[in-house]
């Protein structure tokens, strides 16, 4: 959702459609214009909650940590809105689907046809940025396809509108259990949009015109704010770190992502189907925390089973998916868990994997 880089709460980003957005311009610029005819002024919402004491600290304190006039800062919020439909996107992410509902969004004909089209259309670029990262080209390319349909679908929300909205209107349940969680995720966006802040101070960008996703996650792939600034690499050797339209920007910096944060193994496994004995017990692994604390003998003396042989001292666990004829199970390793930093959901990590082994002409398994 992000997320490039995406954090579970930012979850699936394949709502999006966007525009290109110019790199000209930077944040501090001034006076602000008034908002373009292009921009719907419809299905804003006025806050439940008083936010003006929030609003004026994220003034201060962003004014502060990143050096930029309180003025200007004032000046993009103001053009700001909290928009209905990012709230109500936010509340139903795709992740609450079950696999079997889930992965027929992703691992479909057209999107494996896109991918392998993309991939040939840019396979030295691809190849150089698997050559220096050791992350193969095809699960690049299918980060892309599940993320914007291979740049077709960057997203279509203002991003300050997007970041505004969830860092001071993230939907609330109304559960009481819920308030501690539903307080992270806001603080969280309210992080995000202060990041964003900084990245137009850096890049340039006028980010009054940025569009993405619902999250507020930019690019060809989906990267936040907060991952733009960090993972974001210049792949092409032009001075700028470009993911809007600079695919060597934008190969190289995915691959950066998977490297760094995620602590890619070059050559090392993703998952393997597995086969479960009649007698096994059901492996304990709720949650979407992906804790490598098996290994493949281990597992087998639990009763799953792989067809294929590996490293018995490889780090390890078992995931089960709903799938269409019924439970699969699947033993995954590091470098699913760093598809996951990605975005936290296993059924995304499952589906990038699956549509990557489709579009290099493999049989990844599953239904």
């Amino acid at each position: 959702m992000s997320r490039c880089l995406l954090p579970p709460f930012a979850a699936l980003l394949l709502a999006a459609c966007a525009a290109t957005p110019p790199k000209t311009v930077p944040v501090t610029a001034a006076p602000v214009a008034p908002l373009p005819a292009t921009v719907p002024p419809v299905a804003t919402v006025t806050p439940v909650r008083d936010i003006s004491a929030a609003r004026a600290e994220f003034v201060r304190s962003t004014a502060q940590r990143f050096n930029i006039p309180a003025a200007d800062i004032e000046a993009v919020l103001a053009r700001a809105q909290i928009r209905e439909p990012i709230i109500k996107a936010m509340a139903r992410p795709a992740e609450a689907k079950p696999w079997r509902d889930y992965r027929p969004i992703f691992i479909q004909q057209a999107r494996i046809d896109g991918g392998r089209a993309f991939l040939e259309k840019n396979r030295e670029a691809l190849q150089r940025a698997e050559d220096k990262y050791g992350v193969p080209k095809e699960i690049i390319t299918a980060i892309l396809g599940v993320e914007t349909s291979y740049g077709g679908n960057k997203g279509s929300y203002l991003v300050i509108d997007a970041l505004y909205t969830l860092a001071f209107a993230y939907p609330r349940s109304g559960n009481p259990e819920k308030v501690a969680y539903e307080d992270k995720r806001e603080a969280f966006f309210r992080d995000e949009l202060a990041q964003l802040f900084a990245l137009g101070k850096e890049g340039g960008f006028d980010i009054t015109t940025l569009k993405g996703s619902y999250a507020g996650a930019m690019g060809y792939g989906q990267f936040m704010p907060s991952s733009y600034r960090q993972y974001a690499v210049d792949g092409d050797g032009d001075g700028k770190r470009d993911l809007f339209n600079d695919l060597d920007d934008v190969f190289a910096s995915v691959a950066n992502y998977f490297a760094q944060k995620g602590k890619w193994q070059r050559g090392g496994p993703v998952m393997q189907p597995a086969l479960r004995d009649a007698s096994a017990a059901d492996f304990a692994n709720p949650g979407n925390a992906v804790n490598l604390d098996q290994t493949l003998p281990g597992l087998s003396q639990l009763g799953y089973r792989t067809t294929n042989t590996g490293d018995a001292a490889t780090p390890a666990t078992l995931i089960t998916l709903d799938g269409k004829a019924g439970p699969e199970y699947w033993v995954v390793f590091n470098n699913f868990k760093a598809i996951t930093t990605y975005n936290i959901s296993r059924l995304y990590a499952t589906a990038v994997y699956q549509l990557a082994e489709a579009i290099g002409g493999h049989e990844a398994g599953g239904a």
